[in-house]
């Protein structure tokens, strides 16, 4: 809606100097202080401006006589307001930013910018007639440390670009073991395609001279024989599309092989059912391809040293039970009876009644559970035997961890020297003094083949 402000000014008084300047001073805010040009820290009044805002009107006041105001002298006033109010914005636009150096907050025209304390500064301007330029700062780039190393441990040229392919082409990756044929045709395609755009073969900067010369030369002579392919071969290249595991993705491979890692290759019923959203059978069903085509995989040896690394955990972990079994199967009463063989490993803090508490709960409590030294923690702190041992009951499950690492340690070493005095005695070599040594992937992959097949005939 419309508001229609009416402002209410007495003539000839101070009222009508102060919004005489308040409407000067929003003029001169908006084309100077508000664009930034000009910041004036100076606002205070000083004695002489306010005595003579004060005295503004007061002959008028003091001259005029006793009068009675009718209907008829109020609309003259606002008629003759109105007409004021114009001639003063009339004024207030023609003061615009081309004469802003001119714009004056008094009547008087002589009152400029250029005028302070009674002296014109805009005549004392002195004309200089030799300007020396000063030069212009070059400003150098920051300095970053990821930019320095990647420049001084650069000891390659760089890589060549890469050579186009064909935009429509599918999506083949190699752990889901396409057929080999797929890949033959498609490399037709590619070549084909890069012979119609006349695509050169660049050298590789990061082969010898001679060797980049070679390949260079046989990537050339295929791009330069390429046929495009025919009916036939396009009818098979879409069957072939749908003889691979489509539906596996790079994160069931993960898992899978993950899986691998946890179980050993050799749990094939947990690596099934450890897999989300694979029954069982799909699970088995590429197993059974992964261990017969996994040469064709490119990150063959780090898929190899993870499922082998899990393996030598499980390794461990079994090697660590058996010893715990066999430790515990010596005595009656293992609680009272158990001994352990410190050498000059015993310590300072822990006490052989401790340790022995610690051994058998552990073996009871089971090393293969996940949050078994929480549990651990726990026993200790709620056993009797201890009511009074603080420093015992104050140790972490990290540390009780540590303890029993060490005491495992010393178990292990035991039994390994008991088993090679038996074995003497027997005539038998101790294991691993074998002359058979570690199978190879390859041949742990061929027992895999061989396992598998014999579980799908039962």
């Amino acid at each position: 809606k419309q508001v229609v402000i009416y402002r209410f000014v007495t003539e000839n008084t101070v009222e009508e100097r102060i919004i005489d300047k308040a409407e000067k001073k929003l003029k001169l805010d908006h084309l100077v202080i508000q664009q930034g040009r000009l910041v004036d820290n100076n606002t205070k009044v000083n004695k002489e401006e306010m005595l003579s805002m004060i005295r503004t009107g007061a002959d008028f006041i003091f001259s005029s006589k006793d009068s009675t105001v009718t209907d008829d002298d109020i609309d003259e006033l606002i008629s003759r307001g109105e007409k004021k109010t114009e001639e003063k914005n009339k004024i207030l636009a023609a003061q615009t930013e081309e004469n802003l150096k001119s714009f004056s907050m008094e009547d008087d025209p002589t009152y400029n910018l250029y005028n302070f304390d009674g002296v014109n500064y805009k005549d004392k301007q002195k004309v200089v007639t030799h300007w020396i330029e000063p030069p212009k700062r070059e400003r150098k780039a920051n300095y970053h440390v990821d930019s320095y190393f990647r420049d001084a441990l650069r000891t390659s040229e760089p890589k060549a670009a890469k050579a186009p392919r064909p935009p429509k082409q599918p999506t083949v990756q190699d752990f889901q073991f396409f057929p080999p044929r797929l890949f033959e045709l498609l490399d037709m395609e590619i070549y084909h395609f890069r012979q119609q755009l006349g695509y050169k073969v660049p050298l590789n900067p990061e082969l010898p001279k001679e060797e980049g010369l070679v390949l260079q030369k046989e990537e050339q002579a295929k791009i330069d024989n390429a046929q495009p392919l025919s009916e036939d071969e396009i009818a098979e290249k879409e069957s072939l599309l749908q003889e691979g595991f489509t539906n596996w993705n790079k994160r069931d491979f993960t898992n899978f092989v993950k899986a691998c890692e946890k179980w050993g290759r050799e749990d094939i019923e947990n690596i099934c059912n450890d897999i989300e959203g694979k029954k069982p059978e799909e699970v088995r069903a590429y197993m059974e391809v992964f261990w017969e085509r996994c040469g064709e995989l490119q990150d063959l040896e780090k898929i190899n040293a993870q499922i082998e690394r899990g393996e030598l955990k499980l390794e461990r972990r079994q090697n660590t039970r058996r010893a715990l079994e066999n430790k515990m199967a010596r005595y009656r009463a293992p609680f009272h009876q158990l001994k352990i063989q410190y050498g000059t490993n015993k310590g300072k803090h822990y006490n052989e009644e401790e340790d022995r508490f610690l051994i058998c709960k552990l073996f009871h409590l089971g090393i293969d559970k996940e949050n078994v030294y929480d549990e651990l923690r726990t026993e200790v702190r709620n056993s009797p035997f201890f009511r009074f041992d603080w420093f015992l009951k104050s140790r972490t499950a990290v540390e009780l961890q540590r303890r029993c690492n060490t005491l495992i340690t010393l178990i292990e070493r035991e039994m390994a020297e008991i088993e090679e005095r038996e074995g003497r005695k027997k005539g038998k070599k101790p294991n691993g003094s074998s002359g058979n040594s570690t199978p190879t992937f390859k041949r742990k992959a061929e027992m895999m083949i061989k396992m598998l097949g014999k579980k799908a005939k039962k």
